[in-house]
């Protein structure tokens, strides 16, 4: 399975993704600096952030729901540059219907 990374300077990085890891966790272990993950994926800080592609969106939402939770909803409040498709990494579980996954990290510009 792989994710795609939009980065800052507009290169995509594909990255390997291993089912049911975070995506926080597939960047932080594939050198994606800006994805910090400061609380460890607690759902208690922004720094996770990043940017899904539109076509992944509903892919990308938690299982049963039809938008963000409330509690990402809240800390993604405290984000830089919030955009109609953020999510905060943590949240999201890599799986086999995510595989080809787009996202993008909070900067980048991209279009969408």
């Amino acid at each position: 399975m792989q994710i795609s990374f939009i980065m800052k300077d507009g290169r995509t990085r594909r990255i390997a993704a291993q089912e049911g890891l975070s995506l926080m966790e597939i960047a932080q272990q594939n050198g994606i600096e800006e994805i910090e993950g400061a609380c460890g994926g607690g759902l208690a800080c922004a720094t996770c952030h990043l940017y899904v592609h539109p076509d992944w969106w509903d892919a990308a939402l938690p299982a049963g729901e039809e938008g963000v939770t409330e509690e990402e909803e809240d800390m993604l409040d405290l984000a830089f540059d919030l955009r109609k498709t953020s999510r905060l990494c943590c949240q999201i579980k890599m799986t086999a219907a995510l595989d080809g996954l787009v996202v993008a990290v909070p900067g980048a510009r991209t279009g969408w």
